[in-house]
């Protein structure tokens, strides 16, 4: 079974300490990258540019997609506050390994500008380009299902589960529902990423398996993507792939090996060969 990872970073310098408790070091590089992935496993992994602390981050990630090629893929970045990047959506995929965009719309002035529609050009742009797009969502459900429902062509991800973030256990549920009711909507997928931040138990985090499990139950094999995001996570990077190949027992077959990668790469188009 090929393994393909939803999330991972690599950066060349941090301008500020890296957010979100991400490993505290000046870099992380792509051969370091790889080497991680080797021991725990993993095939592939979509690479997404931690822009707020390092700005060359993009470039990083085309120069390794384009040396790695069959292993490294990317959901890019700009600057959203700028509409004149308007110009950048226009052949966006032509960059090497490049798939789609990916923000986290946590910082400056970017909640409040999600907020009060101006970002909404990037939204029209995306559908019209044929663009997935990959958002930390699960700040702002809200705003996100108005996004998905008038962008009916645009594909959309929800990052991290789509749960509270920064918070474990119950605190990290109180809009599950909310969450769930997304599935509705057939241009809106998840990806599985950081399950084990949402859990304050040791692994395999098993207040987490029924929620995992109603994600599945609601988005299916084909819209719920394993992932990591591992250099922010305290436990190991086998032990988040074990968790869905090992603990939940409910996952086997074709929808494990869906799960496991083949769905998010049919989702960005990603032409990976399993």
């Amino acid at each position: 079974m090929k393994i393909i990872d939803a999330q991972v970073h690599i950066w060349s310098q941090t301008v500020i300490p890296p957010g979100g408790g991400h490993r505290q070091v000046p870099r992380f590089t792509a051969e370091e990258l790889l080497g991680e992935m080797d021991e725990a496993g993993v095939d592939g992994g979509l690479i997404h540019p931690p822009a707020s602390w390092d700005p060359d981050a993009n470039a990083l990630a085309i120069e390794a997609a384009e040396k790695y090629p069959d292993r490294l893929a990317i959901m890019g970045q700009f600057p959203p506050e700028d509409p004149a990047n308007a110009r950048l959506i226009p052949g966006w995929r032509r960059q090497p390994g490049m798939m789609g965009l990916r923000w986290a719309l946590l910082y400056h002035d970017q909640p409040r500008l999600l907020a009060e529609g101006k970002l909404d050009w990037i939204w029209a742009a995306a559908e019209k380009e044929g663009l997935p797009v990959s958002l930390q969502a699960g700040l702002f459900l809200g705003k996100f299902r108005s996004i998905a429902e008038a962008h009916p062509s645009l594909k959309l991800i929800v990052d991290h589960c789509g749960l509270n973030l920064f918070h474990t256990d119950d605190a990290a549920l109180v809009h599950l529902d909310e969450l769930l009711a997304l599935a509705k909507l057939p241009n809106v997928a998840v990806k599985a990423t950081g399950a084990p931040a949402f859990s304050s138990e040791p692994y395999p985090y098993r207040n987490l398996h029924d929620v995992l499990h109603r994600l599945f139950d609601a988005f299916g094999p084909k819209r719920l993507f394993w992932g990591t995001d591992f250099t922010r996570l305290a436990c190991s990077y086998r032990q988040c792939v074990t968790l869905f190949t090992e603990e939940l027992r409910w996952l086997e077959g074709r929808d494990l090996e869906d799960v496991m990668g083949r769905s998010l790469t049919e989702w960005i188009g990603w032409d990976y060969k399993f």
